[in-house]
């Protein structure tokens, strides 16, 4: 079987997979914020100890979501939406480490960099951005599957009875 050369994933689809994933972790947070006014009965917003655990925990899973399933299948849910996979420079899935690198680079360099570190991926011929370049990883598109509908059994024919054969 022959095989397919690695595509790169652009930046804008980057960016399209980015914002669903930032769209994520904000319904996290959200959800975070929810249940711990459920439990301790505190409008989170008047209770600055609240407010500090829900941006821990919040800031925590940022990290951890894509990191887990980078290293378990390479893509994350705006990385499935978008169909793209995070892999190693050789292809392979991510290990632990070089993920979390990953994750803690992409979000560090965002407000750090005013954003210049994902815009190296739109000038890049691989478009590997900054947080690609220093964790070992690059992106790729995944190629597309053609669906094919399975065989249907071609319908009873209505062929007329032999002559002299009774029917059934």
């Amino acid at each position: 079987m022959d095989a397919v050369a690695p595509r790169p994933a652009g930046f804008w689809i980057r960016l399209v997979g980015f914002g669903i994933d930032v769209v994520v972790v904000m319904v996290a947070q959200f959800l975070l914020g929810v249940l711990a006014a459920r439990r301790w009965g505190v409008d989170v917003d008047r209770s600055s100890a609240l407010q500090g655990a829900v941006v821990f925990f919040t800031l925590l899973f940022a990290v951890l979501y894509p990191t887990v399933l980078y290293t378990l299948t390479g893509q994350t849910i705006g990385k499935l939406a978008i169909g793209a996979r995070v892999l190693a420079t050789d292809g392979g899935l991510l290990p632990p480490g070089a993920a979390l690198l990953r994750a803690v680079l992409q979000w560090l360099t965002l407000p750090l960099l005013l954003g210049l570190g994902h815009v190296l991926g739109g000038l890049r011929k691989d478009r590997r951005a900054l947080h690609d370049l220093l964790a070992g990883s690059r992106v790729d598109r995944v190629p597309s599957v053609r669906r094919v509908a399975a065989p249907v059994a071609p319908p009873p024919s209505a062929v007329p009875p032999a002559a002299g054969s009774r029917p059934l």
